[in-house]
This record gives C-alpha cells, structure tokens and sequence, in this order.
C-alpha cells in the first residue's frame, strides 16, 4: 500500500505564506471614536481596537444597492434583483482583498450582512450618482446591462456606514 505523500511545509509555513505585507494596511482608515494605539508593544495603556469591538450604529458595515426606478415600473421584479446581485457580486469581488470586504464576508459576518437597497429615477440619476462617488473616491460598482449597453444599477463595496451614508441621504428606500 502506498504512503501518503507528506507535505513539503509544515501548516504554520504554510500560512506564513499568507501573511499580508505592512504595505497591504497603510490605506486603511479608523472611525475617529476607535482608540488604537501607535505603538504595538504589549505595554500600551491606551486600548487597542480589536475585532470583538462592537460596532455602533454609525460604523456598522454595509453595501448599498441602487436600483433605476424606470427600470423597476418596466422590467419584471426578479430581472431588475438580478441586476442588483450582479452589481453587488461584482462589487464584492473586485475588492476581494479590501479589509471591509474582508471583514463583511468574514465567517463571523456572513450570516448578518448589511445591505441598504435605495432607487433613483433613471439613468441619468444613476450615472450622477456613479460619478460624485468617483470624485469622492468611493469604490462601487455601476452595472451596465449587455448587449443593450445601458446602466442598470449601482452597488458600492462594504463600507463603514458613517463613511458612505451622507452620499444616500437624499435617496429613497426602494420599495
């Protein structure tokens, strides 16, 4: 009988190989009620910011999803879903490697994420909408529909909601 082959590393080698880079963390932005230390020694008496912090209303982390009212009053009610789990997929993916994303889609997360679905008009409200967040510089995804090349709708990556929220206020709950 033949053995089984063993492995090459050892599993702690194994994720060593995983270990992100100091660079991958020097983006990152921290809600200013956090308390985070600026040294990492152990002997810190400022508290530190962990994982099992609970987050505020403020800071809870969400996706918001925007959908063409047009769209909806034309469109069968699953096809214009559809269009919004496109864009909210897409979002989420392409920010794979985000910490947001990362954290929204963590084991301890999955099972409780936070979406907002809101509407605008049409399409020229969705395209002034994609293009003040990319003047703010807030990642999203705007879904153009294929092959009639026109867009659907808007979802951003996971974002803490006090960073994002101010963009939607003006905007309706999709009902």
């Amino acid at each position: 009988m033949a053995a089984l082959a063993q492995p090459a590393c050892s599993f702690t080698t194994f994720l060593g190989c995983f270990r992100p880079s100091p660079r991958s963390f020097s983006n990152i932005r921290v809600h200013p009620s956090w308390n985070l230390s600026t040294s990492m020694s152990l002997q810190s008496s400022e508290p530190v910011a962990t994982k099992t912090d609970p987050p505020t209303d403020d800071d809870v982390l969400l996706q918001y999803v925007v959908l063409r009212r047009d769209l909806i009053d034309k469109w069968p009610l699953g096809s214009v879903v559809t269009q919004g789990c496109h864009a909210s997929v897409s979002a989420i993916w392409s920010h794979k490697d985000d910490p947001h994303t990362l954290q929204y889609c963590s084991p301890d997360n999955i099972d409780s994420m936070h979406k907002v679905t809101l509407e605008v008009k049409g399409e020229t409200q969705i395209l002034n909408l994609s293009e003040k967040l990319l003047a703010a510089g807030i990642a999203h995804k705007l879904w153009i529909e294929q092959p009639e090349n026109f867009p659907t709708c808007l979802a951003t990556k996971p974002y803490p909601k006090s960073m994002v929220s101010p963009f939607f206020k003006k905007l309706k709950l999709c009902k």
